[in-house]
């Protein structure tokens, strides 16, 4: 691994290079960023996931960078023209942008006009110009003059040679970071109106007639234009004051300014950057902003997922869940406490059967056979028709109930999918749609793991995104957010297995397959036993795979295997069992911190003091899931409407959404308020995500109500405030 590229990713990061190249030889050895991130303190300084993911991408990124520059030596070397001088600008890049520009003079090109000009044998005249010769110009072109070449005067001698001149300038390096810089700064995104008349093209209405600096324009308008072109409703073009910039790219190459060949050189700087510079540049310009904007989407979109996987978990609780509709009927499901399906109906409470007397005693009767605590409503089409009739329901029989609204997008992919069909192969798939809107308040992360993450309805722009960027970042997420909370390996479901470190879908399998025929699993050294899972593997994942009640208290636990013998030893210390260690956790503490000096403590026991922190951390709240500290959904009894709404009025909502410009907040009724980032706060908002996550329980005030358009204004700075 070469010293100077752990220092450049070291110097950009801002890390010690210990701490980098500790990362970067576990990366090559194969081990996983959640492994790493957890069990691996030692070797990084105690990394966290981010940096270590900043290090993997980092260092992909110029070990890429290092096989192209080998690739564009060898084919300059091959042409006879690498001097010192380029070798050494090309192994000193560290762009991939700046080593394209520099190979682009060497490049294979299409047959260009200086090409042609080059068949002619005008290279040399062209060398005159670039060297400000001092010779008489029908002079110099005289012997170039030939019918056969199609070159039949001076003219048509000196436009072949300036071809050539512009084609140099276009390749320059210096010339393209001049222009590239001026556009950056002082370019003009301008959009106008396109002439084809486009069914729907009122949404892009504020782009008609647009223009912003490149330097200031969002990412969310970018991504808003870049639709509006696809579609052809907006022109797009960038604006750039040329006159003075042609001026300074000429001054570049004029060394003599009484050469005859300086108004050949004028002429040729300003053809090079309208037909060749500014094109190029433009394309570049447009797709680093399209990329910038991207990736601003994908990191909105990553936060936002993560914070709705690691909702918390509603344990112990039966409940109801509704996926409502009109005309094909509101899909019933009760859930045990565990997520198993206990019943199915359907009723038609809402046009056009509107059998409302008959869904309530089926709501009744299921009520009274199962005590279901909760009754979980889809937010689809019917969603608050179907929360009125629970809430008159909870009010006239006086039931020890209250519902809440989940979102249920992506329960139809779901429901359609492989895995619903393996788990429920004898239902409709609107009854399996049904059930995960219902595992949705149970278990939010076991449940949204198995539908792809651009159907979440949490994103901006999502379908407009590089797909594999998009996707990378998403998995990368999802990744995180399972091995973070760990899962039951009895319980777990093949998609939730396979996002464990080290275990891929067919080990996934095989876990659930073993678990069929074998029956649960007693300890995790049983993994071992499943096939495909070897040493390696069970390093990766082991320590993310909980067993309660199993034999060995410890593999409920995310303390590692290999730290197991730390631990007992550590116990064995204090005097107590390993079996004791979640009924005497307290004790634990307390006689550690009276009995033992902590250096002394991590000399006896052999190990580092991250691993006996986290060993700690465990035996202190032994089977923790870490969602316990994330607020639980707003439940409710009663129901607004958007009549009800009025301004100033102060309600308890949940958040669903959060983009650049603000928030979207489920107040309990039909539509979701936006809270724009001009209201979050008293102080100015920079980000949008830095005061509110998807999830969140905050109190709003209603500011305006579109009862025409059904748009509802809201503020998160009250007035006690």
């Amino acid at each position: 691994m070469s010293e100077k590229l752990l220092q450049q990713i070291a110097k950009e990061l801002e890390l010690s290079l210990a701490k980098v190249a500790g990362t970067v030889k576990l990366l090559d050895e194969g081990n996983t960023v959640p492994f790493i991130t957890r069990y691996r303190k030692e070797a990084t300084g105690g990394l966290d996931e981010e940096k270590i993911r900043a290090i993997e991408e980092r260092i992909q990124y110029l070990r890429n960078l290092e096989t192209r520059k080998q690739e564009i030596l060898e084919k300059i070397q091959a042409l006879g023209k690498c001097t010192p001088e380029l070798q050494s600008q090309i192994e000193n890049a560290y762009t991939l942008k700046t080593l394209e520009d520099l190979y682009l003079p060497y490049r294979p090109k299409r047959r260009t006009r200086a090409t042609i000009a080059r068949e002619k044998g005008l290279e040399p005249l062209a060398q005159k110009i670039l060297e400000n010769s001092l010779d008489n110009p029908d002079t110099l072109a005289m012997p170039y003059i030939s019918e056969e070449k199609e070159l039949p005067d001076a003219e048509s001698v000196w436009k072949g040679a300036m071809d050539i001149v512009a084609e140099a300038i276009s390749e320059e390096i210096k010339v393209r970071e001049k222009v590239r810089k001026e556009m950056v700064s002082q370019g003009i995104l301008v959009s106008q109106r396109s002439a084809k008349e486009i069914e729907n093209d009122q949404i892009y209405k504020d782009y008609f007639e647009y223009e912003e600096n490149i330097s200031q324009i969002p990412a969310h308008r970018i991504l808003a234009l870049d639709r509006g072109e696809n579609e052809g409703i907006l022109k797009i073009k960038i604006d750039l004051p040329s006159e003075r910039l042609c001026e300074d790219i000429s001054r570049l190459y004029i060394s003599n300014p009484d050469s005859p060949m300086v108004a050949f050189i004028t002429e040729a700087t300003e053809d090079s950057y309208d037909r060749l510079i500014f094109p190029a540049i433009t394309r570049e310009i447009r797709n680093e902003l399209t990329e910038k904007a991207h990736l601003h989407a994908v990191d909105i979109f990553a936060k936002n997922l993560r914070n709705l996987l690691l909702q918390p978990p509603m344990k112990d609780m039966c409940i109801l869940a509704i996926d409502p509709g009109y005309v094909s009927g509101c899909k019933l499901a009760v859930l045990s406490s565990s997520g198993d399906l206990l019943a199915y109906d359907v009723m038609f409470p809402h046009a056009p059967q509107k059998k409302t007397d008959q869904a309530k005693a089926i709501l009744l009767k299921y009520y009274r056979q199962y005590s279901f605590q909760s009754v979980v409503i889809g937010n689809g089409t019917a969603c608050r028709e179907t929360e009125e009739l629970i809430s008159d329901l909870i009010q006239e029989e006086k039931l020890n109930l209250v519902y809440t609204i989940v979102s249920e997008a992506g329960a139809s992919v779901y429901s359609a999918s492989e895995a619903a069909r393996d788990e429920f192969p004898e239902l409709d798939a609107s009854y399996r749609g049904t059930i995960s809107i219902g595992r949705r308040l149970l278990d939010p992360l076991a449940e949204l793991v198995k539908i792809d993450p651009k159907s979440l309805g949490i994103g901006l722009y999502q379908h407009d995104i590089n797909p594999k960027m998009l996707d990378k970042a998403l998995y990368d997420v999802v990744e995180s957010a399972v091995n973070y909370v760990g899962v039951d390996i009895n319980r777990a479901s093949v998609e939730l297995l396979s996002y464990i470190a080290g275990i891929n879908k067919r080990s996934a399998k095989n876990i659930v397959k073993f678990r069929k025929e074998k029956g649960i699993f007693k300890n995790r050294e049983q993994l071992k036993k499943v096939s495909g899972i070897g040493d390696e593997t069970f390093t990766q994942c082991a320590g993310f795979l909980r067993i309660s009640q199993g034999e060995n208290p410890l593999d409920n636990t995310s303390i590692h295997p290999e730290s197991y013998k730390v631990c007992e030893d550590l116990l064995h210390l204090l005097g107590e069992e390993p079996s004791k260690i979640f009924e005497r956790n307290s004790f634990i503490q307390l006689k550690l911190k009276q009995q033992f000096n902590e250096q002394d403590l991590l000399k006896k026991l052999q190990v580092g003091k991250p691993t006996f922190q986290d060993i700690l951390d465990n035996l202190k709240k032994p089977g923790r899931d870490p969602r316990e500290a994330v607020p639980p959904p707003i439940f409710r009894k009663g129901i607004l409407t958007l009549e009800d709404l009025a301004p100033g009025m102060e309600l308890q909502g949940t958040v669903r959404n959060v983009v650049d410009f603000g928030a979207f907040v489920d107040i309990g009724v039909k539509v979701d308020g936006l809270v724009h980032i001009s209201q979050m706060s008293k102080q100015y908002v920079t980000s949008s995500l830095s005061v509110c996550k998807v999830g969140d329980n905050v109190k709003v005030k209603i500011l305006n109500v579109d009862k025409d358009r059904k748009r509802i204004s809201l503020s998160m700075v009250l007035s006690k405030e």
